[in-house]
This record gives C-alpha cells, sequence and structure tokens, in this order.
C-alpha cells in the first residue's frame, strides 16, 4: 500500500497542510525506520513501519489548528481517533491503531475521564512495540516548526502535561529505542 495514495486522495485540495503533514511524516518515519534498523532484535515489520508512520496524523485534517493550515472543526486532540476512523474506512485497522494511540506517549482512559477530554472513553496508549516505535518518533518533529528537530528534554517537559506514567513511559521507550 502506498500512503501517499491516500494522502493525496484527502488532502488534494489543501495543499500547505499536505506539505505540513508529508514533512513531518516523513521526518517521523526516518526516525522510526532508523530505531527498527538498529535494533532486529524487535523482529517488526519495516513496511509497516513505513507506512503507518507516513498515516499516523492523517486525522488532521478534521481539526481546528489554523497555525498549520488545519480548519476543521474538531479539537487538535481529537486528530488520533478521527484519523483512525478514516483509515478503518479505507480497511486498514493496523494503521488504525497507530492513528489512534500516538498522541503523548499515550493517553489513558482513567486520564480521558479525569481530565474530560473530548475523545471516546478507551485508553489510547500503544498496544505493541510499532505503535510505540512510531509514538515516540513522533515527539521529535512539530508540524509548526518542520524541519527542526526537538531534543529529547524539551520532548520530556512537553510529555509532563500528560503526567508523570507519560514521562515513564517516554523515559522508557528511549532507553530501549536509543540508549
Amino acid at each position: 500500500m502506498n500512503p501517499l495514495y491516500l494522502i493525496d486522495k484527502y488532502y488534494r485540495h489543501t495543499p500547505e497542510l499536505r506539505h505540513v503533514l508529508l514533512t513531518h511524516s516523513i521526518q517521523v518515519r526516518d526516525r522510526a525506520l532508523r530505531i527498527v534498523d538498529a535494533h532486529p532484535e524487535f523482529g517488526v515489520d519495516r513496511q509497516f513501519i513505513d507506512e503507518a508512520a507516513m498515516l499516523h496524523d492523517i486525522g488532521i485534517l478534521f481539526c481546528d489548528a489554523p497555525g498549520i493550515h488545519c480548519h476543521g472543526y474538531h479539537m487538535y486532540i481529537e486528530h488520533g481517533y478521527l484519523g483512525a476512523e478514516l483509515l478503518r474506512k479505507e480497511g486498514m485497522p493496523r494503521h488504525a491503531g497507530v492513528a489512534e494511540r500516538h498522541t503523548g506517549s499515550g493517553i489513558t482512559l482513567e486520564q480521558v475521564i479525569r481530565e474530560e477530554l473530548p475523545l471516546p472513553e478507551r485508553d489510547y496508549c500503544p498496544q505493541n512495540i510499532e505503535e510505540e516505535i512510531i509514538c515516540y518518533a513522533d515527539k521529535f518533529y512539530s508540524k509548526s516548526h518542520l524541519n527542526e528537530e526537538v531534543p529529547y528534554e524539551k520532548v520530556r517537559q512537553n510529555i509532563w502535561r500528560y503526567g508523570h506514567e507519560a514521562v515513564q513511559r517516554f523515559d522508557n521507550w528511549k532507553q530501549r529505542f536509543e540508549p
């Protein structure tokens, strides 16, 4: 499956947003593939990582974030599950899992309820190594500052808004993926 087919299908009328999505997704994909290549012992599907990393943010189209050319109606935090719904409709349930569970270092059901997040009530934490790798790689690249890598300590500070448990998950990934 060529991820560009889906990106072009849904983003053909939004060239600025398509550029943001593609630039960010390529950065995430490249970092994720470096992790995969450095750790053959993980035994992950490299082609799946390539595709899923390119599609993990496909749901931003539905969100309102004018600073990155998103002019939809949903809050930005909803882009994961919205993208997952789109990917499921396209017959890509495995890719949908990555889209749904890549925000922060994962969002727990308890957080959704406690913080009254505008998300369907379920757990949004990565469930397998592929989801973890893409979620981790995603944190180093911002869609509002394209072509800049966010330093590890800054990423860690950003994740604090999701709580201590989220930072612990991120730190564990750092040790596993880039010791």
